[in-house]
């Protein structure tokens, strides 16, 4: 009996791997111009991510279309600012970025709802089943277009973690707190009666260390570690106030309008992929790192009181709606897909 090679391009492909979706059995890509994609993220060599998480879904691309899709994985700030991405995809100078949405909250504010909402889903599960099978994400993706970008989709990040001078488990613990945050997290805090401070991540180690800020959220425990915010901080607070903070892939909307069908599936499935790999993969050194943060360093773990998560709660869906008056269009379409999740899944 002759068994088939599985190869990496097959799975894709098929989405086998995609979180849970169905084997497709996609039609032969046709020999074609090769395509060559650079693509930017704000991640730079040295984070122990930027190759496991980033380049290596860039060369997953590249496998899986054989070859015809060549992706560069381009550090941060090579082509163009990471603030200025957006633009870069539009002219064309960059064609793809694998990135954070809380940097076009003032141009997209949907791009908020991807980022996630704190305290809303607990899981990966619930975070796919609210962008794909909800809804969310059809909507996200009719607001990036708007800019001349299309939206492929969320890759997990994992949680978000504050690092913390000071142990924070109690409503009262907020009060006049300093922490560096961005996007909705930011209003929430300030809600939660903390000071929010935004700080560059080039001096985010310094502001801790000076105490410019108390404390800070970089992404998930592992993600804060390579930032070595482990060494100017001595508690680590818990539970993750979001289970999942996404990053995204987005394309500039004429490159991917020369895609073929068959293109654009590996690379919708390879994201769902990703996400899932990213997310185990995150999740297993968070719990690495909390150990070697107790054990070896001798510091602490925070564990956030019943109260200040209703209060959270209550205080994101209050950020939620906020932009849902701003932006009726898009964020109060996706504000009415996450209330009806909330109260699905006995939240709300």
């Amino acid at each position: 009996m002759n068994i088939p090679t599985i190869n990496r391009r097959r799975v894709l492909t098929g989405g086998a791997i995609a979180a849970g979706t169905t084997v497709l059995s996609a039609p032969a890509v046709l020999a074609q111009e090769q395509i060559k994609w650079r693509i930017q993220s704000h991640w730079t060599p040295g984070v122990e991510y930027f190759d496991s998480v980033y380049a290596e879904f860039a060369r997953w691309i590249t496998e899986a279309t054989a070859g015809e899709v060549q992706v560069e994985a381009l550090q941060a700030d090579t082509v163009a600012p990471t603030g200025e991405v957006l633009g870069a995809l539009r002219r064309g100078l960059l064609d793809a970025a694998f990135i954070f949405p809380g940097y076009w909250i003032g141009r997209i504010p949907a791009a908020g709802h991807l980022n996630g909402n704190l305290a809303t889903w607990d899981n990966h599960e619930e975070m796919q089943l609210f962008f794909y099978d909800m809804g969310a994400l059809d909507i996200i993706r009719e607001a990036y277009a708007q800019y001349g970008i299309y939206q492929a989709g969320p890759i997990s990040f994992a949680g978000l973690a504050v690092y913390s001078k000071k142990p924070i488990e109690t409503v009262e613990d907020f009060q006049g707190f300093k922490i560096r945050s961005t996007g909705t997290p930011a209003k929430v805090f300030e809600k939660m009666g903390a000071t929010p401070v935004f700080v560059p991540g080039g001096e985010l180690y310094q502001s801790l260390q000076t105490g410019v800020v108390d404390g800070a959220h970089w992404g998930c425990v592992s993600t804060g570690w390579g930032m070595n915010l482990q060494e100017v901080t001595d508690h680590i607070v818990t539970p993750d106030l979001l289970s999942h903070s996404n990053g995204e892939f987005i394309v500039g909307m004429e490159q991917w309008n020369k895609l073929g069908d068959d293109h654009k599936r590996i690379i919708h499935n390879g994201v769902r992929a990703m996400s899932a790999k990213a997310s185990g993969h995150f999740r297993h050194l968070d719990f690495k790192r909390m150990d070697e943060f107790t054990g070896q360093m001798g510091k602490n773990i925070s564990r956030l009181n019943e109260d200040v998560i209703a209060q959270v709660r209550e205080h994101s869906m209050e950020v939620i709606d906020e932009y849902s008056q701003q932006d009726p269009e898009f964020s109060g379409r996706v504000g009415d897909v996450l209330h009806e999740f909330m109260r699905l899944t006995g939240k709300a």
